[in-house]
């Protein structure tokens, strides 16, 4: 492969991904933000830990996480 091929590859390639569009991961990481403080309306992750959210009731409303984030079930991690 010459000089020539591998620039008509990457001219190629470049047009392809151009067609493609933006792939960006905004909307990905906006609909993961599904668990919501019923207080203050503040979103988390679908991974967030129980540990995260208790410190999130404690510091900010001083009340216990079953009242920011009632039916809250953590998923177990993957290892």
């Amino acid at each position: 492969m010459g000089n020539g091929q591998k620039a008509q590859h990457k001219r190629e390639r470049a047009k392809n991904d151009a067609k493609k569009g933006p792939t960006s991961q905004l909307k990905a990481n906006e609909a993961a933000r599904s668990v919501i403080c019923q207080v203050c309306r503040n979103t988390f992750l679908c991974t967030v830990r129980k540990k995260q959210l208790e410190e999130h009731a404690d510091n900010k409303h001083s009340k216990k996480l079953e009242d920011c984030f009632p039916g809250f079930v953590e998923t177990p991690s993957k290892k």
